[in-house]
C-alpha cells in the first residue's frame, strides 16, 4: 500500500468512526476558544473543561480578563499545569487584544501568533475551529500516529504538519485533525499496548494472495 493509499484509507475509516466531530474544548466564541486552547498546553482537555467555567464566570471577554490581576487569574486556573505562566499570558493577551484589536480575536496566523502564549498550534486550532479557515494543528497524538502510519518521517511538529497538508485534501484538514486526535485517544493511546488499534493493523496487513 502506498503512502497516498494509506492516507485515503485513514480518511475513509475515520469518517466511519467519527462522522460528526466537535472540538473537545468547551467554548462559546473565538475568544473563549483561544483561551481554552492556550490553557491546554501540557494538560488534558478534561482538566481545562473543568477549570474554564470558573474562569469564564469571572472573565469571558478580553475586556474583563485584563481587569483581573495575574494572581486572581492564577487562582482561578491553579489546577492546571504551568498556571503561573499561563495566568501572565492570559493577562497580557487580553491587554493586546483590547489595545491592538479592539477586543476582537484576529483572523490571521500572523496576528494570532503575536499574542502572548499563542504558538502556531494554538493559532491553527483557532483559525480552523473558530473561523473555518483550513489549518492542520499537530498535537502529540497526530505526531505519533502520522509517523506510526508512515505518513510522515517528521522529527518535529512543523514537518509533520507540512506532510499532512501535502497528503490530505485541504477541505478535510479542519475535521480530520480532530478525528485523528479522537482515534488516538480511543484506540491508540501513547501508553497503551495497541490492542484496539485496528487502523494501524489494517494499513500494514499483508494482502491475501488468491489462487
Amino acid at each position: 500500500m502506498t503512502k497516498k493509499q494509506r492516507a485515503v484509507l485513514v480518511i475513509q475509516e475515520l469518517e466511519k468512526l467519527y462522522p460528526e466531530v466537535a472540538i473537545p474544548l468547551d467554548h462559546f466564541d473565538p475568544y473563549t476558544l483561544l483561551v481554552a486552547v492556550a490553557l491546554s498546553a501540557q494538560t488534558t482537555d478534561k482538566k481545562v473543561n473543568e477549570v474554564t467555567p470558573i474562569l469564564f464566570s469571572h472573565a469571558k471577554t478580553p475586556f474583563e480578563m485584563r481587569k483581573l490581576e495575574v494572581e486572581e487569574i492564577k487562582d482561578l486556573i491553579k489546577e492546571i499545569g504551568l498556571s503561573n505562566t499561563k495566568a501572565k499570558n492570559l493577562k497580557a493577551m487580553a491587554e493586546m487584544l483590547v489595545e491592538k484589536h479592539n477586543g476582537v480575536v484576529p483572523q490571521s496566523f500572523e496576528e494570532l501568533e503575536e499574542l502572548p502564549g499563542v504558538g502556531h498550534k494554538t493559532a491553527s486550532v483557532v483559525m480552523a475551529q473558530a473561523f473555518n479557515i483550513p489549518a492542520f494543528p499537530v498535537d502529540t497524538h497526530i505526531h505519533r500516529l502520522m509517523t506510526q502510519w508512515k505518513l510522515s518521517e517528521g522529527k518535529n511538529v512543523k514537518q509533520v504538519e507540512k506532510d499532512a497538508k501535502k497528503l490530505f485534501p485541504k477541505d478535510k484538514w479542519n475535521k480530520l485533525h480532530i478525528q485523528i486526535i479522537l482515534y488516538g485517544r480511543e484506540y491508540s493511546p501513547a501508553r497503551g499496548k495497541g490492542e484496539k488499534d485496528f487502523l494501524t493493523k489494517m494499513l500494514f496487513e499483508k494482502p491475501i494472495k488468491r489462487a
